[in-house]
């Protein structure tokens, strides 16, 4: 294989990571691999019209061990894109011993840091604090006076801007300290909500939603159409308002057009893949998406395994968020190193960061259900409330509730759900728990801390009632 490296400023963050051979002292770089000229660098395009998405495809020569033949090459790992995925890979790849680069075509951090997760907390930051200045009946509750709170649209986007740079120079710094080359250049291989499904969020579990929906939509003057698609938008001309053409989304037959002032297009992210070259190996991508399997390695259009070439992130199409990444870039590194690793993606939560918060992890009641059809066995659901907590009472916040779905037979839990004060750091309990086969007969003699907010899951794992004779295997206690 060739590179041939370049600056680069490029809207996309990708993460790649290849093994090669020697670097010369030109721009060109000799990589071990599937084929000459089936990867290369190549100055930037100019920026796409869609937003890219976070791509990561891993490349590694292994000797006949698995573990990485060092010895033969100037670096172990070359890792094309310093997202969260690639620099997760990176710092995992150090501390297997691997010696690693890593190539960004734009600004270290990738999606996540300098557009989504990290500008966007930092925004809802600000938002929460002015939420609750404007709340005259909470602020009275807790013995407040505050009048005519106001903000500085500037500094609030000054404020995002500096977390965003902050969390990049440490992402930055963290890879330096440990000997990461990180270059520059991309790589190739040679309003009015309207949702189309029947149910607003319909990617969770529909009681959830269901409450989600009181909670945050109905108090509010907001409109809502399911089950259509929006076939046509006609811009504001003349003075004339946004039309939006909505058709029914089975029948695609036209039901209504909307008249509004402004609408807002959110559809979601489209992978950034082509030009990677991937025909050049046989492999087809399904809408952009790179085919893996269980362990990550890319799949030709035949079902078989292309040799020693993972993809993780974004790209695959498994579950499009940033930690979801860094785990499959980590696990990846482990099957580099020798030590096969397969990530459980049912145990990678998953937060929505409205007010109250919602979180997830697992399989959602009708998903349970249907695997429990197919399978021949019995699920129970328990629920607790936000209304019975203290920490949740003292902060005037009682409105949620925690939701688990588990196997009554032995414990096993198959998802956990909750809307409610900060619910996305408290999914992290129920995600370990199934990540590292805890089952519910075992979690339930834990401990919480009183008074807090994980005792809203306390009380939702002792609810559980597990079918007599299911032994737990908590250790005998030491007395001390």
């Amino acid at each position: 294989m060739s590179l041939s490296a370049a600056s680069a400023a490029v809207a996309s963050s990708a993460a790649a990571a290849y093994r090669y051979d020697t670097i010369r002292p030109v721009s060109r770089l000799r990589f071990c691999g599937l084929r000459r000229e089936a990867l290369r660098l190549q100055s930037p395009r100019s920026t796409p019209q869609l937003v890219a998405a976070r791509r990561s495809v891993v490349y590694a020569a292994t000797a006949g061990n698995g573990a990485a033949a060092s010895s033969e090459f100037d670096y172990d790992l070359v890792i094309i894109g310093a997202g969260v995925g690639g620099h997760g890979a990176a710092l995992n790849a150090v501390e297997k011993g691997l010696k690693t680069a890593i190539i960004e075509g734009d600004v270290v951090g990738g999606t996540c840091v300098n557009r989504g997760c990290v500008p966007s907390k930092a925004l809802l930051a600000v938002s929460g604090r002015m939420r609750e200045l404007q709340d005259e009946h909470h602020m009275k509750s807790l013995g407040l006076q505050v009048s005519s709170p106001g903000y500085d649209r500037q500094a609030v986007a000054d404020h995002a801007n500096n977390l965003a740079s902050k969390i990049r120079s440490n992402l930055t710094n963290s890879m330096k300290a440990l000997g990461v080359d990180i270059l520059t250049g991309i790589g190739t291989i040679v309003v009015t909500f309207v949702e189309a499904l029947d149910q607003l969020m319909p990617g969770f579990d529909p009681e959830i939603a269901k409450l989600a929906q009181r909670i945050l939509i109905n108090p509010r003057k907001i409109d809502y159409h399911t089950g259509v698609f929006a076939s046509k938008i006609t811009p504001a001309k003349d003075g004339n308002p946004v039309l939006i053409e909505l058709i029914d989304a089975k029948t695609k037959e036209h039901k209504e057009t909307l008249e509004v002032d402004a609408a807002l297009i959110a559809t979601g992210r489209a992978p950034f893949t082509k030009g990677l070259g991937l025909e050049n190996i046989n492999v087809v991508t399904q809408r952009g998406f790179v085919p893996v399997d269980e362990r990550m390695q890319v799949m030709d259009a035949t079902g078989n395994v292309v040799p020693n070439l993972y993809c993780i992130g974004d790209a695959n199409g498994k579950l499009m968020l940033a930690h979801a990444a860094s785990a499959q870039g980590i696990s990846v590194v482990e099957q580099i190193s020798g030590r096969d690793n397969i990530l459980n993606h049912l145990s990678i939560p998953a937060a929505c960061f409205t007010h109250p918060e919602i979180s997830m992890v697992g399989l959602t009641e009708p998903q349970a259900r249907e695997k429990a059809d197919k399978e021949g066995f019995e699920i129970s659901v328990v629920k607790t409330s936000f209304k019975a907590n203290t920490k949740a009472l003292a902060e005037n916040e009682g409105d949620g509730l925690a939701k688990m779905i588990y196997r009554p037979d032995t414990g096993e839990i198959l998802g956990v759900h909750i809307l409610g004060l900060h619910a996305a750091d408290l999914i992290h309990e129920a995600s370990n728990a199934i990540a590292l086969g805890t089952h519910v007969q075992d979690i339930k003699f834990a401990v919480h801390a009183h008074p807090t907010l994980s005792e809203v899951l306390d009380e939702l794992f002792k609810a559980a009632k597990v079918n007599t004779g299911v032994l737990h295997s908590i250790n005998e206690p030491v007395a001390v």
